[in-house]
């Protein structure tokens, strides 16, 4: 089983005798997949094509693709823009009748006018730009290769984190089991201290209504439900940590319902020693849930 994490970043290049490119990819936490692509001019083509093999790879995350292309030819020649051309010329004829004391503009002064001369981009001839396409499209694969890679290697180390949280869970739940069971003596042995502060005002209590008190509670610090579905949770977790696929949803709604059973455990508790365990439980959880928040 590989867990994957949702953050992950990964970087290739490539060049040919036309250009030379950069393929880049990052990733953090999401809820769903969500890919943000930048492009160059010129490549819009590649938007469908990255979204559908993000969606094959990838079920989670939160990621973006970058390309940046640097020509090693220019794809650049120039022109005149005739009309402004003879616009110029009209212009500067009249300004000659006006004021023929000034120098005669030369054919360099006209061209260096802003507008006159323009650069035009001649593009790639079909044949040519579709085999640059693919040749920059095998970087897209080897990019969501390393990328694939980078995620689960993040994943390896939030597993090991996980485990070793579920471990303490199961721990600390052992120890509260051994804690409450505990309780019932410890309960009547509060109870009877009290009793006998209370006699030397009031009159003694009947054994029975003793016994009423004491069993009323002895159930509601019963903690034994709590620490089964407890148990019960570390099992789902072990399970889940050996499952394929994206199980980031379903662990999230786990971490809920372990710390629904941490609160109540809390909430019952009789003694100091289970509330301290249950604050433990509580952080534990906490802990586990933030991490589990990477997990595709």
């Amino acid at each position: 089983m590989t867990l994957n994490s949702m953050t992950g970043f990964a970087r290739t290049e490539g060049a040919n005798n036309i250009c030379t490119w950069v393929w880049e990819v990052k990733s953090v936490n999401a809820k769903g997949m969500d890919a943000r692509l930048r492009l160059p001019s010129g490549f819009d083509a590649f938007d469908a094509i990255i979204r559908e093999r993000l969606k094959k790879r990838f079920r989670r995350g939160n990621i973006s693709v970058f390309l940046s292309v640097n020509w090693q030819r220019s794809n650049a020649t120039y022109q005149v823009n005739m009309e402004t051309f003879e616009r110029l010329l009209k212009a500067v004829s009249e300004i000659q009748k006006r004021a023929p004391h000034l120098p005669l503009v030369t054919m360099d002064g006209l061209l260096a006018t802003k507008g006159v001369l323009e650069s035009v981009e001649v593009p790639l001839g079909e044949t040519e730009q579709a085999v640059l396409h693919e040749e920059i499209l095998k970087g897209l694969d080897e990019l969501f290769g390393a990328f694939e890679k980078s995620r689960q290697n993040e994943g390896n180390a939030l597993a090991i984190l996980l485990n070793a949280g579920i471990d303490e869970i199961e721990s600390l739940c052992q120890e509260a089991a051994a804690l409450a069971a505990l309780l019932p003596d410890n309960i009547n042995t509060r109870l009877q201290q009290q009793v006998a502060e209370l006699c030397s005002i009031v009159p003694a209590l009947p054994e029975e209504r003793l016994a009423q008190e004491a069993a009323m509670l002895i159930l509601k610090a019963d903690v034994r439900e709590e620490l089964d579905r407890l148990r019960a949770h570390v099992i789902a977790a072990r399970e889940l940590m050996t499952t394929d696929g994206a199980i980031g949803r379903q662990f999230d709604f786990l971490c809920q319902e372990f710390n629904r059973e941490a609160n109540t455990l809390c909430s019952k508790s009789a003694n100091v020693q289970l509330t301290r365990v249950g604050l433990g439980l509580k952080t534990v959880i906490d802990q586990i849930r933030e991490q589990v928040q990477n997990v595709e």
